[in-house]
């Protein structure tokens, strides 16, 4: 009797403990271009880098030719790191910056995870002036 009642107690304080989302560790599919951006740690911060597009998988010597730092538009844009400086967590990181490839502008920039399978990625020139995408992960 004493073991179902502690079995069906630890079964109920397991539902009543909300679910934390999902670690932002993996490999993401942005919604424009077939864009794959894969997210890592980097020290105690998050990063992130272009793995693949649409542009890059028809031309992969491509290069960052929009960027507003003319010393920079020679470097690849396959493996270019694009998130940089991500902290917090464990559902919201803040803090970050957001180097958009079609504009060459750096943003300000927050990741929250929406669930384990979503994240919104939010770039502010400043608020604001933002622009939210959801992204969706590969793996």
């Amino acid at each position: 009797m004493f073991r179902t009642t502690l079995i069906a107690a630890a079964a109920l304080a397991a539902l009543a403990t909300p679910a934390l989302a999902a670690d932002p560790i993996g490999l993401w599919a942005t919604p424009g271009n077939g864009g794959q951006v894969e997210i890592t740690r980097c020290g105690n911060s998050l990063c992130g880098k272009l793995v693949t597009s649409n542009h890059i998988k028809t031309d992969p010597a491509l290069k960052d030719i929009r960027n507003k730092d003319t010393a920079q538009r020679g470097r690849p844009l396959k493996g270019l790191q694009m998130l940089y400086d991500f902290t917090g967590g464990p559902e919201t990181w803040a803090g970050g910056k957001v180097y958009n490839p079609e504009d060459g502008g750096t943003y300000a920039g927050t990741i929250e995870m929406v669930s384990e399978s979503q994240l919104k990625l939010k770039g502010c020139v400043v608020a604001p002036l933002c622009k939210t995408q959801v992204w969706n992960r590969l793996k």
